[in-house]
């Protein structure tokens, strides 16, 4: 071979030389790449199989279904909430405890959506000022040993014609109040029907609102009162810490205003802590007497049996039916709503925890409401009331809360400053409602049943 030709060869080569280099790193890059984006794809997957089978999602959800689980969630699902479930309006689902369940995911909730109700602050309405996962709108309660009635805002209203719907309690009850005003308000055509009878905005600070649903003839009304018992000043001659005092012994002096109620739903617990009540100079009074040692919750306990008293003494059983809902447990992280606590991350559901209501706060405020309703019920004349035990199921909904997102258009809220206490709406209270309707249901079903205008419901 002559010099010419192999010069000639070696500048032919040189071109693929170079591209050679070029391209060589090129696909150890992108080789690396894929192998990197399937490992990822195969822990995603994997871990999705397992979320779905703890949290019973369902194979044919549209937003899950690219997945193709092969899931056997049917076997697992009926050993976790029952294989056979009865109708609990039926007369065989009467020994059934709604209360004991499980949360499943359901792709026909939410029951509304926060912008079509303007009956909501802005501190609930999470998805319209920034949070941006919708995953705890989509859970539904379900009872291990019978099946619930959807929800019918129409036939609620109809059965609330001509009455009142009172709340009475703290934040949380207001939580729930609102919860119920979108839920009815989404049957009602005519927005401009359903009102503030004194013209009052939806604020946190108003003391009590009334809301008229005028078709029906019906009010659905928010008391505030933290205590359930009145917060005043000290009687003359107290010592210089106490600030105020709570009156055990004397029922909250609005409760002229709501006794009367057709339909009465109580609640009280978040502020029954040392922080919001010694800390701040508020003690705890009974008669003239101002107890400067008394805990917080022997006071609770005291408080509580004024309530099942006055209850039992000054609400007309044969007109009003009480409800009581139990203390709906906080979920602050790493410490609490002042020491920068946190649950902003919180996506899911903890399905089956029960360290929350174990809890010496929560668990000792349970026993004690507990307590009061056994002593009064073991008497010749049962306090009629109804508890909505919801304490259990809302300790697994860590998801469920405002965190960031309830400043409104002021928000998101520093890291340091989150709310994981109020929830989210739509969202849980809802399913304190869709319980109370169901129970409120039943009753019925029990009066038409016997043909008699009242059943205690105890």
């Amino acid at each position: 071979m002559s010099k010419n030709t192999q010069a000639e060869e070696n500048r032919e080569a040189k071109p693929f030389k170079k591209s050679r280099l070029v391209f060589e790193p090129s696909l150890g890059v992108l080789g690396f790449f894929l192998v990197g984006l399937c490992l990822v794809w195969s822990f995603f997957y994997f871990d999705y199989r397992t979320v779905a089978k703890s949290y019973n999602l369902s194979d044919n959800s549209e937003r899950f279904v690219w997945l193709k689980l092969d899931n056997n969630s049917k076997n697992n699902k009926s050993d976790v909430i029952g294989s056979k479930r009865v109708g609990f309006l039926e007369q065989s689902g009467d020994g059934c405890d709604v209360f004991d369940g499980v949360w499943v995911w359901d792709e026909s909730y939410p029951l509304y959506q926060s912008k079509d109700c303007s009956f909501l602050d802005e501190g609930f309405r999470c998805s319209e000022f920034g949070r941006s996962d919708l995953f705890y709108t989509h859970w539904r309660w379900q009872p291990r040993h019978c099946d619930l009635p959807r929800f019918d805002a129409k036939l609620m209203l109809e059965k609330l014609r001509d009455k009142r719907l009172v709340f009475v309690g703290d934040s949380i009850g207001r939580n729930q109040w609102e919860s119920l005003l979108c839920l009815l308000s989404s049957a009602v055509k005519n927005e401009s029907s359903v009102y503030e009878v004194n013209g009052s905005p939806i604020t946190k600070h108003t003391g009590y609102l009334v809301f008229r649903f005028k078709d029906y003839n019906c009010t659905v009304e928010y008391y505030r009162s933290p205590f359930l018992v009145p917060q005043t000043r000290p009687p003359s001659g107290s010592a210089k810490k106490v600030k105020t005092t709570l009156k055990l012994d004397t029922m909250d002096w609005t409760s002229r205003q709501w006794r009367d109620a057709d339909v009465l739903v109580l609640n009280t617990g978040h502020w029954w802590n040392y922080g919001k009540t010694i800390r701040t100079g508020c003690y705890f009074q009974e008669g003239e007497e101002v107890k400067l040692k008394m805990n917080v919750d022997d006071a609770y306990k005291r408080a509580m049996e004024t309530v099942m008293k006055w209850i039992q003494n000054k609400v007309d059983s044969n007109k009003t039916q009480v409800f009581f809902r139990t203390y709906a447990p906080v979920h602050f992280r790493g410490g609490d709503w002042r020491t920068g606590g946190t649950c902003h991350m919180e996506t899911l559901p903890e399905i089956g925890t029960t360290s929350l209501v174990s809890s010496s706060e929560t668990g000792q405020q349970l026993k004690i409401l507990g307590d009061a309703l056994s002593r009064y019920s073991n008497r010749s004349e049962t306090v009629n009331v109804k508890v909505l035990n919801i304490t259990a199921m809302s300790a697994q909904r860590k998801d469920g809360h405002p965190s960031l997102y309830y400043l409104g258009l002021r928000g998101p809220a520093p890291l340091h400053r989150q709310d994981c206490s109020h929830w989210c709406l739509p969202g849980v209270p809802d399913t304190w409602n869709e319980l109370m309707y169901a129970l409120l249901m039943k009753q019925g079903r029990a009066k038409e049943a016997n043909g008699t205008g009242n059943v205690t419901m105890s």
